[in-house]
């Protein structure tokens, strides 16, 4: 067994700890010219957390982050439990996906073709007179949250119908039978019991969103300055390690969350 296990602990030491390895070891030192000539210091960390700049960029991310997970929870949710209940789910499971096998790219410079300000949504906006003169609905948070949303809405969906089907469909029938209406139902019994999937989409969403790069590169503007932008500038304009340091921190958000995902939402393994 442990000779089968070898080849995967080589790849996730070659490819995943040995880069964080020396990731978190390079972000010990203000450049790469001073690894070899000082000592470890924390100026890198320290940097972030003693300047206002720096911190208002990380509540931006975590922000955006938070954001972007609540509007995919909200729109997933029904999707989900559709997805979970209906009898021709292969057909709703193709549509959910297929958003997937387009680029990231691609799908960001779609919004930009519908947001810009001679987009389809504008130009809808102003031959129907509801406004004379084009919306900003991109180069700012606005276009940032909706295309983030968009291209993680199908994971928060598969994640969530995926545990709403292991839900035993009787349960919801016998409240409706003791007089329970939709919203009980939903509240006492659906809810409660896919809180472990609720949990799992909400930390995988604002992972990926967290982490976000391309949409936030293409669909934002000077304003929208998150962690991997700033990371982007970092190794591209300053080649200092300070970008090393701010992938470790999001490096621990991502462990902080989960973490959090594994203790707060064990419901049915906590029975």
């Amino acid at each position: 067994m442990v000779l089968l296990l070898l080849p995967l602990g080589a790849l996730l030491f070659a490819f995943f700890v040995l880069p964080f390895g020396l990731m978190l070891y390079e972000s010990f030192f203000p450049s790469p010219l001073q690894i070899t000539e000082g000592g470890p210091t924390l100026a890198n960390y320290t940097k972030l957390l003693g300047d206002f700049f720096y911190m208002k960029v990380l509540l931006q991310t975590l922000a955006l982050g938070a954001g972007v997970t609540l509007l995919t929870l909200i729109i997933a949710y029904p999707v989900a439990y559709l997805l979970a209940r209906t009898p021709r789910r292969q057909v709703m499971l193709l549509l959910v996906i297929s958003p997937l096998v387009v680029s990231i790219v691609i799908r960001s410079y779609g919004w930009m073709v519908l947001l810009g300000r001679a987009g389809t949504v504008n130009t809808w906006l102003q031959a129907a007179g509801v406004i004379d003169r084009p919306l900003a609905l991109m180069y700012n948070w606005f276009g940032v949250t909706v295309a983030l949303t968009h291209v993680l809405l199908p994971y928060m969906i598969l994640t969530l119908a995926t545990v709403i089907e292991g839900i035993p469909e009787t349960l919801e029938d016998s409240a409706a039978v003791l007089g329970a209406s939709w919203w009980s139902r939903f509240r006492h019994v659906l809810l409660p019991l896919s809180l472990e999937g609720v949990g799992a989409g909400c930390t995988l969403v604002v992972m990926l969103a967290i982490g976000s790069f391309v949409s936030v590169l293409l669909l934002g503007g000077s304003d929208t300055l998150i962690l991997p932008l700033m990371i982007y500038q970092q190794v591209l304009l300053i080649n200092n390690n300070f970008a090393a340091a701010l992938g470790t921190y999001l490096l621990v958000i991502s462990v902080v969350l989960l973490y959090m995902q594994a203790h707060v939402f064990r419901v049915r393994g906590a029975v």
